[in-house]
């Protein structure tokens, strides 16, 4: 099976965010980093069924997606979330699908209303 070339740029990081988020460990991290930002050392007590090795890996993905930046300070590496690859993916795919969707209620409710 010959695997198709990505049109753009843009397909690509879709990709890559697509990918990442398809875990559940690393959904954990970004939800984590939500609220601030956290050392590695921070994560990986928050997911003690992990070693540390394996929390590296999961956030390296991360930042392949651009989904996490990560700054050195000293022995210290912070964490921290950047939620436009999410934004531009979910205004290119999930806003643009679900558009029909809220229409269709919208114009249900109007008509059970009977307004």
């Amino acid at each position: 099976m010959v695997k198709r070339p990505l049109q753009n740029k843009a397909d690509a990081q879709d990709e890559l965010v697509i990918k990442s988020i398809a875990s559940a460990d690393r959904r954990r991290i970004l939800d984590l980093l939500q609220d601030a930002p956290h050392t590695t050392g921070a994560i990986c007590a928050e997911l003690p069924w992990l070693n540390r090795c394996t929390v590296m890996q999961h956030i390296a993905v991360l930042e392949k997606a651009r989904l996490i930046i990560t700054r050195k300070e000293g022995r210290k590496r912070w964490n921290y979330l950047d939620v436009s690859p999410l934004q531009h993916f979910h205004e290119r795919w999930i806003k643009a699908y679900s558009m029909p969707s809220a229409s269709l209620l919208s114009k249900l409710r109007r008509d059970l209303e009977g307004y």
